[in-house]
Protein backbone atom coordinates (compact mmCIF):
# COMPACT_ATOMS: atom_id res chain seq x y z
CA UNK A 1 0.00 0.00 0.00
CA UNK A 2 1.41 3.60 -1.05
CA UNK A 3 -0.16 6.30 1.37
CA UNK A 4 -0.83 9.60 -0.41
CA UNK A 5 1.50 12.24 -0.19
CA UNK A 6 0.86 15.07 2.23
CA UNK A 7 1.30 18.12 -0.34
CA UNK A 8 2.05 21.04 1.47
CA UNK A 9 42.13 5.72 9.67
CA UNK A 10 41.89 6.85 12.84
CA UNK A 11 43.19 7.15 16.21
CA UNK A 12 40.17 6.87 18.67
CA UNK A 13 38.80 7.22 21.67
CA UNK A 14 35.78 7.64 23.95
CA UNK A 15 35.06 10.18 26.93
CA UNK A 16 31.82 9.17 27.48
CA UNK A 17 30.32 5.66 26.88
CA UNK A 18 26.89 4.31 27.40
CA UNK A 19 25.42 1.14 26.81
CA UNK A 20 24.43 1.12 23.07
CA UNK A 21 21.33 -0.50 23.67
CA UNK A 22 18.88 -0.40 26.75
CA UNK A 23 15.96 -1.84 24.66
CA UNK A 24 13.62 -4.77 26.17
CA UNK A 25 13.32 -8.18 24.22
CA UNK A 26 10.21 -7.16 21.59
CA UNK A 27 6.94 -8.83 22.17
CA UNK A 28 4.86 -11.21 20.32
CA UNK A 29 2.48 -10.36 18.25
CA UNK A 30 2.54 -13.16 16.07
CA UNK A 31 -1.53 -14.73 16.05
CA UNK A 32 -1.91 -18.23 17.21
CA UNK A 33 -4.45 -20.55 15.36
CA UNK A 34 -5.92 -23.74 15.87
CA UNK A 35 -6.38 -24.35 12.15
CA UNK A 36 -4.84 -23.46 9.36
CA UNK A 37 -7.28 -22.40 6.20
CA UNK A 38 -6.40 -23.31 2.62
CA UNK A 39 -9.26 -22.35 0.31
CA UNK A 40 -11.56 -19.52 0.27
CA UNK A 41 -14.55 -19.53 -1.95
CA UNK A 42 -16.80 -16.28 -2.06
CA UNK A 43 -19.49 -15.77 -4.16
CA UNK A 44 -21.51 -12.66 -4.00
CA UNK A 45 -23.26 -9.93 -5.44
CA UNK A 46 -24.57 -6.67 -4.22
CA UNK A 47 -27.86 -4.37 -3.87
CA UNK A 48 -26.25 -1.15 -4.52
CA UNK A 49 -29.38 0.85 -3.04
CA UNK A 50 -28.85 -0.53 0.11
CA UNK A 51 -25.29 -0.95 0.24
CA UNK A 52 -25.51 -4.44 1.17
CA UNK A 53 -23.25 -7.32 0.38
CA UNK A 54 -25.04 -11.25 -0.10
CA UNK A 55 -22.31 -13.29 0.36
CA UNK A 56 -21.80 -16.97 0.63
CA UNK A 57 -18.50 -18.12 1.81
CA UNK A 58 -16.61 -21.68 2.15
CA UNK A 59 -13.80 -22.12 4.05
CA UNK A 60 -11.34 -24.98 3.55
CA UNK A 61 -9.09 -26.07 6.67
CA UNK A 62 -7.59 -27.91 8.65
CA UNK A 63 -6.73 -28.50 11.96
CA UNK A 64 -3.55 -28.01 14.15
CA UNK A 65 -4.10 -30.39 16.59
CA UNK A 66 -6.29 -33.23 17.58
CA UNK A 67 -9.71 -33.14 19.03
CA UNK A 68 -10.59 -29.97 16.80
CA UNK A 69 -14.02 -29.45 17.88
CA UNK A 70 -15.05 -25.55 16.83
CA UNK A 71 -13.43 -23.01 14.45
CA UNK A 72 -13.62 -18.95 15.43
CA UNK A 73 -13.72 -16.81 11.91
CA UNK A 74 -12.90 -13.39 11.85
CA UNK A 75 -16.51 -11.52 10.79
CA UNK A 76 -17.72 -7.99 11.44
CA UNK A 77 -21.67 -7.02 11.23
CA UNK A 78 -22.52 -10.49 9.08
CA UNK A 79 -25.85 -11.43 9.73
CA UNK A 80 -25.61 -15.44 8.90
CA UNK A 81 -28.60 -17.29 7.90
CA UNK A 82 -27.14 -20.35 7.41
CA UNK A 83 -24.16 -22.76 8.67
CA UNK A 84 -23.37 -25.80 6.89
CA UNK A 85 -20.78 -28.50 6.78
CA UNK A 86 -19.50 -29.48 2.85
CA UNK A 87 -20.53 -31.37 1.28
CA UNK A 88 -22.98 -33.15 3.08
CA UNK A 89 -24.77 -30.03 3.59
CA UNK A 90 -24.93 -30.68 7.64
CA UNK A 91 -26.27 -27.73 9.66
CA UNK A 92 -23.78 -26.53 12.08
CA UNK A 93 -24.39 -24.72 15.32
CA UNK A 94 -22.78 -21.36 15.80
CA UNK A 95 -22.23 -18.08 17.73
CA UNK A 96 -21.13 -14.44 17.11
CA UNK A 97 -19.50 -12.21 19.45
CA UNK A 98 -16.49 -9.92 19.55
CA UNK A 99 -15.91 -9.50 15.55
CA UNK A 100 -16.13 -13.41 15.65
CA UNK A 101 -18.34 -16.40 14.19
CA UNK A 102 -17.69 -19.55 16.07
CA UNK A 103 -18.65 -22.46 14.76
CA UNK A 104 -19.57 -25.92 16.66
CA UNK A 105 -18.40 -28.97 13.92
CA UNK A 106 -20.69 -32.17 14.29
CA UNK A 107 -17.89 -34.18 15.70
CA UNK A 108 -13.76 -34.09 16.72
CA UNK A 109 -11.32 -33.64 13.64
CA UNK A 110 -7.78 -34.56 13.54
CA UNK A 111 -5.34 -33.01 11.70
CA UNK A 112 -5.10 -35.85 8.33
CA UNK A 113 -9.10 -34.33 7.85
CA UNK A 114 -9.82 -31.10 5.65
CA UNK A 115 -13.10 -29.62 7.06
CA UNK A 116 -14.97 -27.54 4.34
CA UNK A 117 -17.24 -24.99 6.03
CA UNK A 118 -19.84 -23.04 4.52
CA UNK A 119 -21.48 -19.81 5.66
CA UNK A 120 -24.18 -17.52 4.42
CA UNK A 121 -24.67 -14.26 5.34
CA UNK A 122 -25.76 -10.64 4.35
CA UNK A 123 -23.60 -7.22 5.22
CA UNK A 124 -23.95 -3.58 5.05
CA UNK A 125 -20.40 -3.37 5.59
CA UNK A 126 -18.51 -0.07 7.43
CA UNK A 127 -15.35 -1.03 6.08
CA UNK A 128 -14.06 -3.73 3.48
CA UNK A 129 -16.59 -3.33 0.10
CA UNK A 130 -17.04 0.31 -0.85
CA UNK A 131 -20.14 1.82 -3.08
CA UNK A 132 -19.35 4.60 -4.96
CA UNK A 133 -21.91 6.90 -6.86
CA UNK A 134 -21.66 7.55 -11.06
CA UNK A 135 -20.39 10.82 -11.53
CA UNK A 136 -22.31 13.01 -13.97
CA UNK A 137 -21.58 16.00 -15.45
CA UNK A 138 -24.26 18.03 -17.34
CA UNK A 139 -25.93 14.66 -18.07
CA UNK A 140 -23.13 13.17 -18.80
CA UNK A 141 -21.68 10.06 -17.09
CA UNK A 142 -18.35 11.18 -16.44
CA UNK A 143 -17.17 8.03 -14.36
CA UNK A 144 -19.81 5.11 -13.38
CA UNK A 145 -20.83 4.07 -9.85
CA UNK A 146 -18.50 2.05 -8.42
CA UNK A 147 -18.07 -1.26 -5.65
CA UNK A 148 -14.66 -2.38 -4.66
CA UNK A 149 -12.95 -3.90 -2.35
CA UNK A 150 -10.36 -2.55 0.39
CA UNK A 151 -8.46 -5.49 2.83
CA UNK A 152 -5.62 -3.94 4.59
CA UNK A 153 -5.35 -4.51 6.89
CA UNK A 154 -8.60 -5.77 8.79
CA UNK A 155 -11.00 -5.11 6.49
CA UNK A 156 -11.77 -8.62 5.24
CA UNK A 157 -13.59 -9.65 7.79
CA UNK A 158 -16.32 -7.02 7.34
CA UNK A 159 -17.47 -8.76 4.19
CA UNK A 160 -16.47 -12.10 4.19
CA UNK A 161 -15.07 -14.57 7.43
CA UNK A 162 -12.21 -15.46 7.20
CA UNK A 163 -8.62 -15.69 9.45
CA UNK A 164 -7.99 -11.90 9.23
CA UNK A 165 -4.41 -12.04 9.76
CA UNK A 166 -1.24 -11.96 7.73
CA UNK A 167 0.12 -14.80 8.95
CA UNK A 168 -2.34 -17.30 7.26
CA UNK A 169 -2.18 -17.97 3.23
CA UNK A 170 -4.73 -19.66 1.44
CA UNK A 171 -5.91 -19.79 -2.08
CA UNK A 172 -9.02 -17.73 -3.19
CA UNK A 173 -11.71 -17.98 -5.36
CA UNK A 174 -14.35 -15.33 -6.53
CA UNK A 175 -18.08 -15.68 -7.78
CA UNK A 176 -19.40 -12.30 -8.10
CA UNK A 177 -22.45 -11.21 -9.90
CA UNK A 178 -23.25 -7.91 -11.11
CA UNK A 179 -24.92 -5.56 -13.89
CA UNK A 180 -23.77 -6.70 -17.61
CA UNK A 181 -22.76 -3.19 -18.38
CA UNK A 182 -19.74 -3.73 -15.90
CA UNK A 183 -16.28 -4.91 -15.92
CA UNK A 184 -15.11 -7.31 -12.69
CA UNK A 185 -11.29 -7.08 -12.26
CA UNK A 186 -10.27 -9.64 -9.13
CA UNK A 187 -7.19 -11.82 -8.04
CA UNK A 188 -5.92 -14.33 -10.13
CA UNK A 189 -7.35 -15.76 -13.43
CA UNK A 190 -10.72 -15.71 -14.81
CA UNK A 191 -12.17 -18.74 -15.64
CA UNK A 192 -15.37 -17.94 -16.58
CA UNK A 193 -17.58 -15.45 -17.53
CA UNK A 194 -21.81 -16.11 -17.56
CA UNK A 195 -24.84 -14.38 -18.50
CA UNK A 196 -27.54 -15.17 -16.27
CA UNK A 197 -31.41 -14.81 -17.56
CA UNK A 198 -31.89 -11.55 -15.36
CA UNK A 199 -29.43 -9.80 -17.31
CA UNK A 200 -26.51 -9.90 -14.98
CA UNK A 201 -23.33 -11.55 -15.39
CA UNK A 202 -21.66 -13.68 -13.27
CA UNK A 203 -17.70 -13.78 -12.96
CA UNK A 204 -15.30 -16.50 -11.87
CA UNK A 205 -11.92 -15.62 -10.89
CA UNK A 206 -9.41 -17.69 -8.77
CA UNK A 207 -6.61 -17.32 -7.46
CA UNK A 208 -4.43 -20.22 -7.09
CA UNK A 209 -1.50 -19.31 -5.09
CA UNK A 210 -1.67 -18.87 -1.70
CA UNK A 211 -2.14 -15.65 0.04
CA UNK A 212 -3.02 -13.80 2.93
CA UNK A 213 -6.57 -12.69 2.84
CA UNK A 214 -5.78 -8.68 3.37
CA UNK A 215 -4.51 -9.18 -0.58
CA UNK A 216 -8.20 -10.36 -1.87
CA UNK A 217 -9.75 -7.40 -3.86
CA UNK A 218 -12.28 -6.86 -6.49
CA UNK A 219 -13.34 -3.63 -8.71
CA UNK A 220 -17.04 -3.66 -10.25
CA UNK A 221 -17.77 -0.75 -12.60
CA UNK A 222 -17.17 0.53 -16.24
CA UNK A 223 -13.30 0.40 -17.82
CA UNK A 224 -11.70 0.33 -20.72
CA UNK A 225 -8.50 -2.07 -20.85
CA UNK A 226 -5.11 -1.30 -21.72
CA UNK A 227 -3.03 -4.42 -22.89
CA UNK A 228 0.79 -4.84 -22.74
CA UNK A 229 3.22 -8.01 -21.98
CA UNK A 230 5.88 -8.54 -19.95
CA UNK A 231 7.41 -11.81 -21.58
CA UNK A 232 4.12 -13.90 -21.45
CA UNK A 233 2.77 -12.02 -18.42
CA UNK A 234 -0.24 -10.33 -19.84
CA UNK A 235 -0.76 -6.92 -17.94
CA UNK A 236 -3.86 -5.11 -18.10
CA UNK A 237 -4.22 -1.48 -17.51
CA UNK A 238 -8.10 -0.64 -16.42
CA UNK A 239 -8.91 2.90 -17.26
CA UNK A 240 -12.10 4.86 -17.00
CA UNK A 241 -13.57 4.99 -20.77
CA UNK A 242 -12.27 7.86 -22.52
CA UNK A 243 -8.95 7.70 -20.80
CA UNK A 244 -7.07 5.11 -22.05
CA UNK A 245 -3.95 8.01 -23.12
CA UNK A 246 -3.88 9.02 -19.43
CA UNK A 247 -3.48 4.60 -18.61
CA UNK A 248 -0.66 4.41 -21.00
CA UNK A 249 1.21 7.37 -19.06
CA UNK A 250 0.78 6.15 -16.26
CA UNK A 251 1.01 2.49 -16.77
CA UNK A 252 3.36 2.05 -19.71
CA UNK A 253 6.32 1.92 -18.24
CA UNK A 254 5.48 -1.57 -15.86
CA UNK A 255 7.03 -3.47 -17.74
CA UNK A 256 10.51 -2.18 -17.49
CA UNK A 257 9.96 -2.21 -14.10
CA UNK A 258 9.15 -5.82 -13.69
CA UNK A 259 12.16 -6.54 -15.97
CA UNK A 260 14.66 -4.36 -13.44
CA UNK A 261 12.78 -5.85 -10.75
CA UNK A 262 13.35 -9.80 -11.59
CA UNK A 263 17.02 -9.06 -12.64
CA UNK A 264 18.27 -7.42 -9.07
CA UNK A 265 16.19 -9.93 -7.24
CA UNK A 266 16.94 -12.95 -9.41
CA UNK A 267 13.53 -14.00 -9.09
CA UNK A 268 11.04 -13.76 -11.80
CA UNK A 269 6.94 -12.05 -11.07
CA UNK A 270 6.19 -15.03 -9.11
CA UNK A 271 2.29 -14.73 -10.30
CA UNK A 272 0.52 -14.91 -14.11
CA UNK A 273 -1.38 -11.59 -14.34
CA UNK A 274 -0.76 -8.18 -12.95
CA UNK A 275 -3.71 -5.87 -13.57
CA UNK A 276 -3.75 -2.24 -12.38
CA UNK A 277 -7.43 -0.52 -11.66
CA UNK A 278 -7.89 2.93 -11.18
CA UNK A 279 -11.11 3.81 -8.39
CA UNK A 280 -12.33 7.01 -7.52
CA UNK A 281 -12.51 7.90 -3.32
CA UNK A 282 -9.78 5.62 -2.55
CA UNK A 283 -8.24 6.04 0.56
CA UNK A 284 -4.89 5.66 -0.15
CA UNK A 285 -2.54 6.08 -3.33
CA UNK A 286 -2.82 2.58 -4.13
CA UNK A 287 -3.06 -0.83 -3.10
CA UNK A 288 -1.50 -4.06 -3.53
CA UNK A 289 -3.86 -6.34 -4.22
CA UNK A 290 -2.49 -9.61 -5.50
CA UNK A 291 -2.07 -10.13 -9.35
CA UNK A 292 -4.62 -6.88 -9.19
CA UNK A 293 -3.28 -3.56 -7.41
CA UNK A 294 -5.95 -0.87 -7.24
CA UNK A 295 -4.91 2.95 -7.76
CA UNK A 296 -6.51 6.32 -6.75
CA UNK A 297 -7.78 7.62 -9.91
CA UNK A 298 -6.67 11.16 -8.29
CA UNK A 299 -3.31 9.91 -8.13
CA UNK A 300 -3.31 8.35 -11.59
CA UNK A 301 -4.34 12.12 -13.55
CA UNK A 302 -1.13 13.50 -12.27
CA UNK A 303 0.38 11.14 -15.09
CA UNK A 304 -1.00 14.08 -16.74
CA UNK A 305 1.20 16.75 -15.25
CA UNK A 306 5.04 17.05 -16.24
CA UNK A 307 6.53 17.44 -12.72
CA UNK A 308 3.97 15.05 -10.93
CA UNK A 309 4.59 12.34 -13.29
CA UNK A 310 7.55 11.24 -10.94
CA UNK A 311 5.07 10.38 -8.31
CA UNK A 312 2.86 8.57 -10.34
CA UNK A 313 6.00 6.28 -11.33
CA UNK A 314 6.74 5.90 -7.73
CA UNK A 315 3.49 5.14 -6.97
CA UNK A 316 3.44 2.48 -9.70
CA UNK A 317 7.00 0.65 -9.27
CA UNK A 318 5.77 0.84 -5.04
CA UNK A 319 2.86 -1.34 -5.91
CA UNK A 320 4.96 -3.64 -7.92
CA UNK A 321 7.59 -3.51 -5.95
CA UNK A 322 5.12 -5.46 -3.67
CA UNK A 323 4.46 -8.51 -5.53
CA UNK A 324 8.33 -9.80 -4.27
CA UNK A 325 8.09 -7.59 -0.71
CA UNK A 326 4.46 -8.35 0.80
CA UNK A 327 2.83 -10.38 -1.72
CA UNK A 328 5.95 -13.49 -2.48
CA UNK A 329 6.88 -12.30 1.19
CA UNK A 330 4.84 -11.39 3.79
CA UNK A 331 5.30 -9.87 7.16
CA UNK A 332 4.14 -12.39 9.43
CA UNK A 333 2.69 -9.85 11.58
CA UNK A 334 1.28 -6.18 11.87
CA UNK A 335 5.11 -5.39 13.86
CA UNK A 336 7.15 -6.01 10.90
CA UNK A 337 5.06 -4.12 8.27
CA UNK A 338 8.17 -2.48 7.34
CA UNK A 339 9.21 -5.58 5.43
CA UNK A 340 6.20 -4.82 2.75
CA UNK A 341 6.36 -0.62 2.99
CA UNK A 342 9.87 -0.54 3.75
CA UNK A 343 11.32 -2.45 0.87
CA UNK A 344 8.24 -1.18 -1.65
CA UNK A 345 9.53 2.34 -0.77
CA UNK A 346 12.91 0.99 -1.86
CA UNK A 347 12.01 -0.48 -5.00
CA UNK A 348 11.00 2.55 -5.86
CA UNK A 349 14.26 4.19 -5.94
CA UNK A 350 15.96 0.86 -7.14
CA UNK A 351 14.04 1.44 -10.84
CA UNK A 352 14.65 5.34 -10.21
CA UNK A 353 18.85 4.35 -9.82
CA UNK A 354 18.41 1.51 -12.77
CA UNK A 355 16.24 3.95 -15.51
CA UNK A 356 17.84 7.47 -14.44
CA UNK A 357 21.27 6.84 -12.53
CA UNK A 358 22.57 6.64 -9.29
CA UNK A 359 22.33 10.25 -8.35
CA UNK A 360 18.31 10.22 -9.35
CA UNK A 361 18.46 6.96 -6.84
CA UNK A 362 20.38 9.07 -4.20
CA UNK A 363 18.44 11.82 -4.50
CA UNK A 364 14.86 9.87 -3.35
CA UNK A 365 16.96 8.04 -0.42
CA UNK A 366 17.94 11.46 0.43
CA UNK A 367 14.43 12.39 0.50
CA UNK A 368 13.19 9.41 2.31
CA UNK A 369 15.21 10.06 5.15
CA UNK A 370 14.44 13.69 5.24
CA UNK A 371 10.92 13.03 5.07
CA UNK A 372 11.18 10.84 7.84
CA UNK A 373 13.66 13.04 10.03
CA UNK A 374 10.33 15.99 9.25
CA UNK A 375 7.78 13.80 10.53
CA UNK A 376 10.14 12.63 13.98
CA UNK A 377 9.97 16.27 14.81
CA UNK A 378 6.55 17.02 14.74
CA UNK A 379 4.50 13.34 15.74
CA UNK A 380 4.88 12.60 19.23
CA UNK A 381 3.83 8.48 18.96
CA UNK A 382 7.40 7.00 17.64
CA UNK A 383 7.97 3.88 17.20
CA UNK A 384 10.43 1.65 14.96
CA UNK A 385 10.29 -0.27 12.21
CA UNK A 386 9.63 -3.02 13.81
CA UNK A 387 6.87 -1.60 15.64
CA UNK A 388 5.38 -2.33 19.59
CA UNK A 389 2.61 -0.24 18.95
CA UNK A 390 1.17 -2.37 16.44
CA UNK A 391 -1.30 -4.46 18.76
CA UNK A 392 -3.03 -0.68 17.52
CA UNK A 393 -4.05 -1.62 14.01
CA UNK A 394 -6.66 1.51 13.07
CA UNK A 395 -3.06 3.18 13.82
CA UNK A 396 -0.46 1.03 11.85
CA UNK A 397 -0.70 3.68 8.85
CA UNK A 398 0.15 7.00 10.74
CA UNK A 399 3.85 7.04 10.91
CA UNK A 400 3.99 6.64 7.46
CA UNK A 401 7.56 8.09 7.75
CA UNK A 402 8.78 5.73 9.67
CA UNK A 403 7.50 2.28 8.14
CA UNK A 404 7.82 3.55 4.52
CA UNK A 405 10.19 6.58 4.25
CA UNK A 406 12.42 5.60 7.17
CA UNK A 407 12.53 1.95 5.94
CA UNK A 408 13.04 2.81 2.48
CA UNK A 409 16.62 4.56 3.52
CA UNK A 410 17.31 1.83 6.05
CA UNK A 411 17.33 -0.96 3.57
CA UNK A 412 20.02 1.59 1.60
CA UNK A 413 21.97 1.55 4.34
CA UNK A 414 22.26 -1.85 4.58
CA UNK A 415 23.15 -2.34 1.51
CA UNK A 416 25.98 -0.19 2.20
CA UNK A 417 27.00 -2.18 5.11
CA UNK A 418 26.94 -5.42 3.26
CA UNK A 419 28.17 -4.39 -0.03
CA UNK A 420 25.83 -4.41 -3.72
CA UNK A 421 26.88 -7.93 -4.62
CA UNK A 422 26.23 -9.34 -1.53
CA UNK A 423 22.87 -7.53 -0.87
CA UNK A 424 21.21 -8.73 -4.02
CA UNK A 425 22.57 -12.28 -3.49
CA UNK A 426 21.13 -11.91 0.35
CA UNK A 427 17.96 -10.70 -1.17
CA UNK A 428 17.57 -13.53 -3.81
CA UNK A 429 18.01 -15.84 -0.84
CA UNK A 430 15.46 -14.20 0.88
CA UNK A 431 12.98 -14.22 -1.61
CA UNK A 432 13.63 -17.84 -2.20
CA UNK A 433 13.93 -19.20 0.78
CA UNK A 434 10.75 -17.76 2.14
CA UNK A 435 8.67 -17.33 -1.12
CA UNK A 436 4.87 -17.86 -0.50
CA UNK A 437 5.61 -18.04 3.01
CA UNK A 438 5.47 -15.47 6.24
CA UNK A 439 8.69 -13.42 7.33
CA UNK A 440 9.73 -11.75 10.81
CA UNK A 441 12.86 -9.03 10.51
CA UNK A 442 15.09 -11.80 12.15
CA UNK A 443 14.44 -14.05 8.47
CA UNK A 444 15.79 -10.66 6.64
CA UNK A 445 18.72 -10.60 9.10
CA UNK A 446 19.88 -14.19 8.36
CA UNK A 447 20.09 -14.02 5.27
CA UNK A 448 22.16 -11.19 5.30
CA UNK A 449 24.58 -12.41 8.16
CA UNK A 450 24.68 -15.83 5.82
CA UNK A 451 25.23 -14.20 2.60
CA UNK A 452 27.93 -11.53 3.82
CA UNK A 453 29.62 -13.14 6.72
CA UNK A 454 28.96 -10.37 9.08
CA UNK A 455 27.65 -9.78 12.35
CA UNK A 456 25.07 -7.77 11.66
CA UNK A 457 23.21 -7.78 15.15
CA UNK A 458 23.91 -4.15 15.97
CA UNK A 459 22.75 -3.04 12.81
CA UNK A 460 19.30 -4.32 13.80
CA UNK A 461 18.91 -3.73 17.14
CA UNK A 462 19.74 0.61 16.58
CA UNK A 463 17.61 0.70 12.95
CA UNK A 464 14.74 -1.87 13.00
CA UNK A 465 14.28 -2.26 16.89
CA UNK A 466 15.46 1.24 18.12
CA UNK A 467 13.58 4.58 17.29
CA UNK A 468 14.91 7.93 15.95
CA UNK A 469 17.76 8.84 14.20
CA UNK A 470 21.44 9.64 15.02
CA UNK A 471 22.34 13.60 15.50
CA UNK A 472 25.72 14.69 15.04
CA UNK A 473 27.59 17.60 16.08
CA UNK A 474 31.26 17.57 15.11
CA UNK A 475 33.88 20.46 16.31
CA UNK A 476 37.23 20.08 13.83
CA UNK A 477 40.65 21.57 15.63
CA UNK A 478 43.83 21.94 14.14
CA UNK A 479 47.26 21.39 15.46
CA UNK A 480 49.98 23.15 12.69
CA UNK A 481 53.08 21.84 15.39
CA UNK A 482 51.95 17.60 14.87
CA UNK A 483 49.76 18.59 11.75
CA UNK A 484 46.77 16.97 12.64
CA UNK A 485 43.54 17.50 12.76
CA UNK A 486 41.26 15.90 15.94
CA UNK A 487 37.49 15.77 15.47
CA UNK A 488 35.34 15.63 18.29
CA UNK A 489 31.82 13.95 17.54
CA UNK A 490 29.04 14.07 19.54
CA UNK A 491 26.04 12.10 19.41
CA UNK A 492 23.20 14.61 20.57
CA UNK A 493 20.08 12.08 20.28
CA UNK A 494 18.04 11.54 23.08
CA UNK A 495 18.74 8.67 25.22
CA UNK A 496 15.32 8.10 27.07
CA UNK A 497 13.13 5.06 26.03
CA UNK A 498 13.73 2.72 22.97
CA UNK A 499 16.30 5.53 21.33
CA UNK A 500 19.79 4.20 20.75
CA UNK A 501 22.07 6.09 22.71
CA UNK A 502 25.13 5.67 20.91
CA UNK A 503 24.56 4.47 17.14
CA UNK A 504 27.73 2.68 15.18
CA UNK A 505 27.86 4.64 12.06
CA UNK A 506 30.71 3.53 9.76
CA UNK A 507 31.27 5.96 6.66
CA UNK A 508 34.13 8.19 4.95
CA UNK A 509 34.96 12.21 6.09
CA UNK A 510 36.09 14.23 3.35
CA UNK A 511 39.04 16.98 4.14
CA UNK A 512 38.34 19.41 1.73
CA UNK A 513 41.74 22.21 1.06
CA UNK A 514 40.25 25.03 -1.47
CA UNK A 515 41.74 24.51 -5.02
CA UNK A 516 43.55 21.34 -4.16
CA UNK A 517 41.94 17.82 -4.14
CA UNK A 518 40.64 16.42 -0.86
CA UNK A 519 41.10 13.86 0.69
CA UNK A 520 39.22 11.00 2.21
CA UNK A 521 39.21 8.76 5.34
CA UNK A 522 37.16 6.03 7.02
CA UNK A 523 35.48 7.08 10.55
CA UNK A 524 33.52 4.42 12.38
CA UNK A 525 31.91 6.09 15.10
CA UNK A 526 30.49 4.33 17.96
CA UNK A 527 30.92 6.22 20.98
CA UNK A 528 27.98 8.62 22.76
CA UNK A 529 31.62 11.21 22.48
CA UNK A 530 34.54 10.34 20.20
CA UNK A 531 37.26 11.64 18.91
CA UNK A 532 39.22 10.80 15.74
CA UNK A 533 42.72 12.27 15.03
CA UNK A 534 44.03 12.22 11.08
CA UNK A 535 47.53 13.13 9.91
CA UNK A 536 47.20 15.57 7.34
CA UNK A 537 49.34 17.52 4.61
CA UNK A 538 47.60 20.79 5.24
CA UNK A 539 44.89 22.61 7.51
CA UNK A 540 41.93 21.61 5.70
CA UNK A 541 39.52 24.28 4.80
CA UNK A 542 36.76 22.32 5.71
CA UNK A 543 35.11 18.96 6.00
CA UNK A 544 32.13 16.52 4.96
CA UNK A 545 31.44 13.71 6.16
CA UNK A 546 29.21 10.92 4.46
CA UNK A 547 29.69 12.57 0.86
CA UNK A 548 28.48 9.39 -0.48
CA UNK A 549 25.45 8.90 1.53
CA UNK A 550 26.09 5.87 3.24
CA UNK A 551 23.83 6.64 5.98
CA UNK A 552 20.93 9.77 4.80
CA UNK A 553 19.24 8.82 8.76
CA UNK A 554 21.22 11.70 10.62
CA UNK A 555 22.01 14.82 11.41
CA UNK A 556 24.71 16.60 10.85
CA UNK A 557 26.30 20.28 12.44
CA UNK A 558 29.93 20.87 11.69
CA UNK A 559 31.68 23.80 13.24
CA UNK A 560 34.62 25.70 11.34
CA UNK A 561 37.91 24.21 11.78
CA UNK A 562 39.69 26.01 15.00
Amino acid sequence: MKLKPFLGAALTFSAFTTSLYAQPAPPDFNRKSTYDALHYKIVASFDRAKHEVRGDTTVTLKPLAANFTTVDLDAVGLSFSQVTLEPSGTPLKYTTAEGQVIVTLDKPYAPSDTINIRLVYTARPKKGVYFVDALNTGGQEQRSAQIWSQGEPDEARHWFPSFDFPSDKATTEQVLTTEKENSVIANGELLSKKENADGTVTWHYKMPVPHSVYLLSFVIGKYARIDDKHKEIPLGFYVYPGREALGTKAFGTTKDMMAIFENVTGVAYPYNKYDQTMVSAFQFGGMENITATTMADTEIAMANVDFLHGAVEDLVSHELGHSWFGNLVTCKNWAELWLNEGFATFMEAVYREKKYGRPNYIEKVKGDAEEFIAEDATVKNNHGLFNMQAGNVNALFDRSGVTYSKGGAVIHTLREQVGDETFWKAISLYLNRHKFANVESTDLKAAMEETSKQDLDWFFKQWVYGIGYPRLTLAPVWNAAKKTLTVTVNQTQPTIGLNTAAYRLPMSVEFRYGAGAPDSQDIDVSKRTQLFTYKLPRKPTSLVLDKETKIPIKTVKITPIA
